[in-house]
């Protein structure tokens, strides 16, 4: 049995009758991993070990570093609520502010002796007569666990397009999710394919240097305005010095987005054009040329594909050196990218802009639960999970930011932190218990899943439109449909009742 060792400064936990330990499996290291493992020590669990498949952590944040990158949701609220953050320069911070704040962190929390970094997780099996999971490793390691906690995120594996002669293209070519920054695009001809939310901040960053930019758009986006700007040193003393402020604020920004959440998620046109207002006004400000506008105002419901926010993004339209394609592309050749009414683009580098394989119907690695059942047998039909934590068949196994627990109006670390706090609880069960095994119980997670699908035909996801949210049959198994405010109520107390349990 693998067992993270404890430290002087950490005492193990006394767990079950077969030894001292406890041993908890966190794979990843990114908000959710993180997060896990420092409320695991806060309420005196240090029998942890985290897998990170990359040299470093950070997940999202390591890996997106593209010119512009930036988080859309308030610094202030994209951070632990636990650890706010006096010193953010930005209202939107940068990735490598966040990244840099995920690594204070990591330092101040000592998660260090418990990281195995370069170590992925290949398979997951579940042995009902012992209570464990044995995992291997990518490196062939074989590792076993009372508990595994799966923080595997969503913005992480790139999504390459699928256009003809994409692998001919002899020029740079790179996704924005692994930027080539020793790459100079100074002068250069370049084709951004993609407009969602990372080519809004890309296309604006590389637009002053670059020779000719050409932009790809297979469909529009509502955008509205970001109101970034920098935070005054004069501002972060003062949040040093009264910490209540930052609370004020954190407040005030969440209670904001949530009385946004019906404009952005309802199906209630007269809701929607409250939002399809304010972005028709910022398109009006940042665009001239009508021609233009019309290219890039949407035909679908506001709130119907991801909302993006911008300052620049559609001004940017307007410059002498970037062109806005919406013919389709038909081809891509070894020094140009070709559209559907025949007109070869030629390009020096191609950057896409696609988006991730967010594997909404799939599991992550092989993961095999009770009666040899495996996740994607389970997830056949779509991806489910009681409150998006656990699924039937599947015991001590916790999956964070799981099926229908993507917010599509606030900050998701609402939702990573109610789901921290929901785990934390049932890991305790299991201690002070002495449960062997528990897994959610199957009548529990269907009428919890039939209640969230039943409240979907009044989401404006549902009105037609295709976006990454839906699956091919046009249910939708990535979010929530409702406020965050509402989802922490529902996972503020874990409830053993829920739960098949064996005890040792």
């Amino acid at each position: 049995m693998y067992v993270q060792s404890a430290t002087s400064e950490e005492p193990t936990v006394a767990a079950t009758s077969t030894g001292p330990d406890f041993p908890i499996v966190i794979i990843g290291s990114g908000f959710a991993g993180i997060g896990m493992a420092i409320q695991l020590k806060k309420a005196g669990i240090y029998s942890f070990t985290m897998f990170e498949r990359a040299g470093e952590i950070g997940g999202t944040w390591r890996d997106n570093t593209y010119p512009g990158a930036a988080c859309d949701v308030p610094s202030h609220v994209y951070s632990f609520s636990f650890e706010p953050n006096a010193n953010w320069e930005r209202r939107y911070a940068e990735s490598k502010e966040i990244q840099a704040y995920l690594l204070r962190c990591v330092e101040k929390y000592k998660l260090r002796p418990h990281l195995r970094l370069n170590t992925g997780i290949a398979d997951a099996s579940f042995d009902a007569d012992t209570g464990l999971w044995t995992l291997t490793t990518s490196a062939g390691e074989r590792v076993t666990a009372r508990v595994v906690v799966s923080g595997v995120g969503g913005l992480v594996d790139p999504a390459p397009p699928n256009i003809k002669g994409l692998d001919t293209f002899a020029g740079e070519l790179f996704h924005t999710a692994r930027w080539n920054h020793d790459y100079d695009l100074t002068g250069k001809r370049v084709a951004v394919i993609g407009t969602g939310a990372s080519a809004v901040q890309a296309v604006p960053a590389i637009a002053p240097k670059v020779g000719k930019l050409s932009v790809f758009q297979r469909s529009p986006a509502w955008v509205v305005p970001k109101r970034d700007r920098a935070i005054s040193a004069r501002a972060q003393r003062r949040f040093q010095r009264f910490p209540w402020v930052m609370r004020i604020l954190r407040t005030l920004l969440y209670g904001f987005s949530e009385l946004m959440g019906p404009i952005i998620f309802l199906n209630a046109p007269r809701l929607s054009k409250i939002g399809e207002r304010m972005s028709e006004r910022h398109l009006q400000a940042s665009v001239s040329d009508p021609a233009l506008r019309a290219k890039l105002r949407p035909d679908f419901q506001f709130g119907c594909k991801r909302m993006l926010i911008s300052d620049d993004y559609w001004s940017t339209m307007e410059r002498d050196n970037v062109e806005l394609v919406t013919d389709a592309i038909t081809e891509i050749r070894p020094g140009s990218v070709v559209t559907a009414d025949g007109r070869e683009h030629e390009v020096d580098a191609i950057v896409l802009a696609t988006g991730f394989a967010l594997g909404l119907a799939t599991a992550p690695f092989p993961v095999t639960g009770l009666d040899a059942l495996t996740l994607d047998e389970a997830w056949r039909g779509g991806a489910v999970a009681y409150k998006g934590v656990s699924v039937a068949g599947f015991p001590n196994y916790f999956i964070m930011m799981g099926p229908n627990t993507g917010p599509g109006h606030t900050s998701v670390l609402v939702f990573t932190e109610s789901q921290i706090n929901y785990i934390v609880q049932a890991v305790q069960q299991m201690i002070t218990g002495k449960i062997k095994h528990m897994s959610v119980k199957q009548d529990v997670q269907d009428r919890y899943n039939a209640g969230l699908q039943d409240r979907m035909k009044h989401m404006v996801w549902s009105t037609g439109c295709s976006s990454w949210y839906l699956n091919d049959d046009g249910s939708n198994h990535a979010l929530f449909p409702g406020l965050a405010s509402e989802y922490c109520a529902r996972t503020r107390t874990f409830k053993p009742a829920e739960y098949d349990i064996a005890r040792v």
